[in-house]
């Protein structure tokens, strides 16, 4: 099969039936399937699914919301094609983009391809402004040079989707989960963005927040994951050496201050001492942290999954 079309949504029941429509329109010459993840809908999105069901599509229905991520996750799981598209079913994203985007994968070797929404058609407002900055912070801590690491349209081989961990949130960042997986290929294509038709928004600007707080989360774990002490661990003798050179500081200059004669003031009555204590237990602590976290690193069953692309 050439193409599995994985499409998540929720409370999408006006568009399934034209969204259908369209890719039928455009993926003619493809072999592929279409698979619905009904992310807990209350609209009757799932009966739609129903009165739609051939043997082009095939559908997974949650019992209540958990998010794309989830929705993603066991459409990957459950992905046939050679090649993997995703995308909204909001009838935002353009069915007829995939050809070209299969091609780019075929012809010219890319593991991923992410969609490019130049012309948005959202509020500039309330999402085409944090769009760009948070696009543009995601550019700098990732290393990926893409416009827009959020585009719902996107299309992989099927090797990426098959050995990458979609939870949580992060479906904002697949290209980085894909790039640490070593799939490093990673293209991009201006796509064409439509207005919304049906219903509205189910994203509001926390999830710009959220997305940040989950960038931060995978840069940690994809630098640190099987090595916590190598943060931890510098982090708290860093601060633990501060704390020792304060205090030693501290005292010698009373002890000094004492020889000569001098006035001085008692270790205990300078705040600068309960910093230096505070610096040590601090180090301390972070040590501890990350020989804490070096234990479940090393017992976690996936301490030694690496990612093979070949052998002979």
């Amino acid at each position: 099969m050439d193409l599995s079309i994985v499409i998540p949504l929720y409370n999408e029941a006006e568009s399934l039936p034209e969204l259908k429509a369209w890719i039928d329109r455009s993926l003619t010459g493809f072999s592929y399937e279409v698979i619905f993840v009904d992310d807990g809908s209350t609209d009757g999105s799932w009966e739609v699914i129903k009165e739609m069901a051939d043997d082009g599509i095939r559908a997974i229905r949650f019992r209540r919301n958990y998010g794309k991520s989830a929705a993603l996750y066991e459409g990957f799981a459950a992905a046939q094609g050679d090649i993997v598209v995703t995308m909204d079913a909001d009838l935002q994203d353009s069915p007829e983009e995939i050809p070209e985007m299969v091609r780019m994968i075929r012809e010219e070797g890319y593991d991923l391809v992410s969609g490019w929404k130049k012309k948005r058609k959202d509020n500039a407002l309330t999402k085409n402004i944090p769009s760009k900055i948070y696009n543009w912070t995601a550019r700098r801590v990732t290393g990926i040079k893409l416009h827009d690491m959020n585009c719902g349209l996107k299309a992989y081989k099927a090797d990426v989707v098959k050995n990458i961990e979609v939870y949580g949130e992060m479906h904002r960042y697949i290209p980085y989960l894909a790039k640490n997986a070593g799939f490093d290929k990673i293209g991009e294509k201006p796509v064409q963005h439509q207005k919304r038709k049906y219903g509205k928004s189910k994203f509001g600007l926390d999830r710009f927040v959220h997305g940040m707080l989950d960038l931060m989360s995978l840069r940690f774990l994809s630098r640190f994951g099987r090595r916590p002490m190598h943060f931890f661990g510098t982090s708290g003798i860093l601060m633990f050496l501060v704390g020792f050179v304060m205090t030693v500081w501290i005292i010698a200059a009373k002890l000094v201050a004492q020889a000569n004669g001098s006035k001085f003031r008692a270790v205990t009555d300078q705040p600068l001492f309960y910093l230096a204590l505070v610096a040590l237990v601090l180090g301390v602590i972070l040590f501890l942290a990350g020989f804490l976290g070096e234990m479940i690193a090393r017992s976690s069953e996936g301490r030694n999954n690496y990612q093979i692309k070949e052998r002979l």
